[in-house]
Formats: C-alpha cells, sequence, structure tokens
C-alpha cells in the first residue's frame, strides 16, 4: 500500500497536535462462530458503536472505523454516521491490513490511537490518560495486570502512536502483529499506562470471555 509522506512535527508545535482514533472491526469473529464481532451486543447496542463512541468522547478529534468482514451487513444494522468507515477487502489476512488502511486514511499531521472492536471495558477515561500521558515521539498504550492477579503490567489496548512514529510503524506492519515487530525493535519507545483501574482490557475471543464481558445481549441482533 502507498503510504503518504508524514508531516515533520517540531517539539514547539507538538503541544497542538491532535489524535485520530482508529478503531479495528473488520474480524469474522470465526473462533467465537457468531459472525462479527462489530455486531455483539452490550447493553442492547452494537459494540462498533460503544467503543466509537468512547474515542470520541475521549478527546480523539475524529473516529475511523475499518470494517471488513460482512461489511455491508454491519453498516446496514449499525449507526455510524459520526465516524467516517473504511472497508478493508483484505481483512482476511490480519489486523495488520486494517491498521494500514486506517493509517492512510488519517490525516498526516496527527497521532493515532489504535483500538479493538471487541474490548467492551474501554473507558472514556482510558482514552482520555492516554492522549494526557503521551509523550513526543514514543508510543503510549494502555496496560492492565495480569488476570491470575500478579503485579506485572501487561501491554493492551488502546495505543497511541505519535505522528512522528506512524510512518516508521507502518512500515514494519504484517499479517496479525500491527505495531508489535515495531515494538519488539524499539522497546525504549514504549510508555506504558496503568488502566486496570478502568477495566481488566480483556477483549473478546473465547465463548467464556463473551459470556462474562458480555452478561447479557450478547449475540447480533437478528
Amino acid at each position: 500500500m502507498l503510504k503518504r509522506a508524514r508531516n515533520r512535527v517540531s517539539l514547539k508545535d507538538w503541544n497542538e497536535v491532535k489524535t485520530t482514533g482508529v478503531l479495528l472491526a473488520a474480524g469474522a469473529g470465526t473462533r467465537l462462530g457468531r459472525g462479527p464481532k462489530a455486531l455483539l451486543h452490550l447493553r442492547g447496542r452494537p459494540l462498533v458503536e460503544i467503543i466509537a463512541a468512547k474515542l470520541l468522547a475521549g478527546g480523539c478529534r475524529e473516529v475511523l472505523v475499518v470494517l471488513g468482514s460482512d461489511a455491508a451487513a454491519v453498516r446496514a444494522r449499525v449507526r455510524l454516521d459520526s465516524y467516517q468507515t473504511l472497508v478493508n477487502p483484505e481483512w482476511h489476512s490480519g489486523m495488520g491490513s486494517s491498521y494500514l488502511i486506517g493509517d492512510d486514511a488519517a490525516r498526516a499531521d496527527d497521532h493515532l490511537l489504535v483500538a479493538l472492536v471487541d474490548q467492551p471495558g474501554l473507558t472514556e477515561d482510558t482514552v482520555r490518560r492516554l492522549l494526557t500521558e503521551h509523550r513526543p515521539g514514543r508510543i503510549t498504550a494502555a496496560a492492565y495486570t495480569e488476570p491470575c492477579g500478579g503485579n506485572q503490567l501487561l501491554r493492551g489496548h488502546p495505543m497511541l502512536i505519535d505522528v512522528q512514529l506512524r510512518e516508521a510503524v507502518s512500515s514494519t506492519v504484517v499479517g496479525d502483529a500491527g505495531a508489535r515487530a515495531f515494538i519488539r525493535d524499539n522497546p525504549g519507545l514504549l510508555d506504558l499506562v496503568d488502566c486496570s483501574d478502568e477495566s481488566t482490557g480483556e477483549d473478546i475471543d473465547t465463548e467464556e470471555q463473551l459470556r462474562r464481558l458480555l452478561p447479557a445481549g450478547s449475540a447480533p441482533s437478528s
């Protein structure tokens, strides 16, 4: 995919940089067998609507929603008029291709906040905290304590990628890895922000997680 040249942002201007939210919602939810995760419901609303609204309310300038599997059905059954929707025709190749589509569509002079559609515990305060804690030229990721009760923080989502790193990060994205390769090669550029007081940070991959994280109204509407 052809990438646009990124603007160089001086430290003097850095405090004026805005953030675009990119919501990755293209997956088919194959492991769950319930159709696209974007159509899972929480308290009567599709997750894709809920998460997009939290990104905007938390401080993102705008939100880009990247759809893929059954994109036409998702568009027909949810209200996304307040956001820009993009369709990834190669969604089956992994999350990385959706990341690149969102990155390419976002304003070249914005930071990028990447979120997952199957993370129902995401809060506006988590988004706001990441934007507040972010430092120039770095990646800022939400982190959560180990599910088993340990003290170690585990990197999760959302993840804020500084405008000055976007081109470098996108050049390493392949398959389902997203920014993982860049972080592996540049661990000193990563800041973890503890968001354990907001949620567990879990996403939905199994039936057990589905029942626990979406206790009611979890199935797509008919």
